[in-house]
């Protein structure tokens, strides 16, 4: 396979020089996006007893996707000429698993990835790869890579983060480990294991239909359930709480509803097939409407999964 060149330098503490990793010829940068000093919670082992152990790193964190319009590519095919890579600029590989053996989709909803369709993760054909540098033992800098293939194409996503503030820090907890992050995993494991999630993070002001403008976390995680399980589809359900009568509260909430729908398809090119919009008003609330806390629990937009 012919290769080029595509450099992932990243400015790093230390003497340690940036690795260039060369990608398949025709690999097209889809989605790049740089942070620091910021906090990258890279994979160390694989989804075991309901979460995934990771290797924290705060520095200079660096995110890239490429899509590769090719037929007949498996992940191992993109993967193996990367790991050589990685290992002759002196990286030791820290985690190496194939999809199922990561965990699957619980594997892919705790690690953190680019929003689709920029970077597309097949859950039954995926690879991944941690790699540190200069020894586990004491990392100074850290390089994940995740390969995907489906029928038609293939994607590369890169994140290099460094350095590492305290040696070979390694939590037992579910990752990614910031607010945001956590509200996207949370919906994501939630949504599939328990048929339904809460959108916590929608802003509307009060008694208007209207979404916020606003970059929210669940709306990304939930584009990043529906491109990845191309054939669920979702019902989105507002509600409100018990101030006013019941039919103008329905249809309230289901202008709610529907206007998350339209922020689905206008921002992430959701299919507007695969999402009905609907209204319970305050006929299934989850806190009491007794006290303001309560109502404010009761005013969300909740997914639902229909089916797949």
């Amino acid at each position: 396979m012919i290769l080029r060149a595509l450099l992932l330098g990243c400015v790093l503490a230390g003497p340690v020089a940036a690795v260039e990793l060369s990608l398949p010829a025709g690999a097209r940068l889809t989605a790049e996006r740089n942070t620091g000093p910021d906090r990258y919670s890279a994979p160390a082992g694989i989804f075991r007893n309901g979460q995934v152990v990771t290797l924290e790193v705060e520095g200079q964190v660096r995110r890239a996707a490429w899509q590769l319009s090719q037929q007949g590519l498996t992940p191992l095919q993109l993967i193996r000429p990367l790991r050589r890579q990685l290992l002759d600029a002196g990286f030791e590989i820290l985690l190496d698993c194939a999809a199922e053996t990561c965990g699957g989709f619980d594997f892919r909803f705790a690690t953190e990835t680019l929003p689709g369709p920029n970077m597309y993760v097949n859950i039954r054909a995926y690879h991944f790869i941690t790699a540190v540098r200069p020894s586990v033992d004491a990392p100074q800098e850290v390089l994940t890579i995740l390969a995907s293939t489906a029928a038609n194409s293939a994607f590369i996503q890169v994140i290099r983060a460094g350095e590492v503030t305290e040696n070979d820090v390694v939590t037992e907890a579910p990752v990614p480990v910031s607010p945001t992050a956590q509200v996207q995993d949370d919906l994501g494991n939630r949504l599939i294991r328990e048929g339904h999630a809460v959108l916590r993070d929608l802003e509307f002001q009060t008694g208007a239909s209207d979404l916020e403008e606003g970059r929210y976390a669940s709306l990304r995680r939930l584009a990043d359930v529906l491109d990845a399980r191309p054939n669920l589809r979702i019902a989105l359900v507002g509600h409100t709480d018990t101030v006013g009568a019941l039919d103008g509260n329905i249809a309230l909430s289901r202008r709610r509803a529907q206007s998350v729908r339209q922020r689905m398809i206008d921002r992430f090119g959701i299919d507007g097939a695969r999402m009905e919009a609907e209204g319970m008003g305050y006929l299934s609330p989850i806190a009491s409407n007794l006290e303001e806390e309560g109502r404010e629990e009761n005013r969300r937009v909740e997914v639902v999964v229909l089916g797949e």
